[in-house]
């Protein structure tokens, strides 16, 4: 790796350590999302309706709908196809029912967020301790080369390392725009099926 390429990815590393301190969530400065940090979701505040305080287990067919439509890879026709089944296939479907549908649905969601946000928080340690390490190799290879007699091997070794911990580093802050839209991608998919079933509830 070059010299320009190598300070380059210094500066990343920087920028990125920084960055949990611009976080969003006061109560976790080491989030690094802008988004606000939310572990996890309130159905009240996407269903309006009342949710059975005692909610027995659904059907199988129904549950199985649940898990399809908690799918990310399921897209908002087909989860408009699914209710249309279950529409069609009970008639006598009413608002308590399709909130339990919602509830199951709900928690299928909620359940995958809340891994995507655990996750973050492991990239997010994982970033600081891997840039203590670059930190510390640049300490040592800039003191090796301030020595009167260098030891080259050593810089070599230490140079290789280093180039090898940037790119790790790299790759991982790309990744982050995309991850960090993650949890909010799957509020909305919860919102909008919580539409369609309000939608179908009449």
């Amino acid at each position: 790796m070059s010299n320009i390429s190598r300070a380059a990815l210094l500066g990343l590393v920087l920028i990125g350590a920084g960055a949990p301190l611009r976080a969003q969530d006061p109560g976790d400065p080491d989030w690094p999302c802008i988004q606000r940090k939310v572990e996890h979701l309130s159905i009240g505040v996407m269903w309006p309706l009342p949710l059975p305080e005692d909610v027995e287990p659904l059907p199988d067919d129904l549950e199985d709908i649940a898990a399809q439509l908690a799918l990310r890879r399921v897209s908002e026709d087909r989860a408009r196809e699914l209710l249309g089944e279950v529409a069609a296939d009970h008639p006598d479907f009413g608002p308590d029912d399709y909130g339990r549908l919602f509830q199951a649905t709900f928690e299928h969601i909620d359940r995958q967020r809340a891994r995507i946000v655990a996750g973050i928080d492991r990239y997010a340690r994982n970033q600081h301790a891997l840039a203590g390490e670059i930190d510390r190799l640049q300490t040592e290879m800039s003191r090796l080369e301030a020595d009167p007699e260098p030891d080259f091997d050593r810089i070599d070794a230490i140079e290789a390392e280093l180039d090898g911990r940037l790119r790790v580093f790299s790759d991982r802050a790309k990744s982050l725009t995309y991850v960090c839209e993650s949890p909010v991608l799957l509020e909305q998919r919860a919102y909008a099926l919580a539409q369609m079933m309000l939608k179908s509830a009449g």
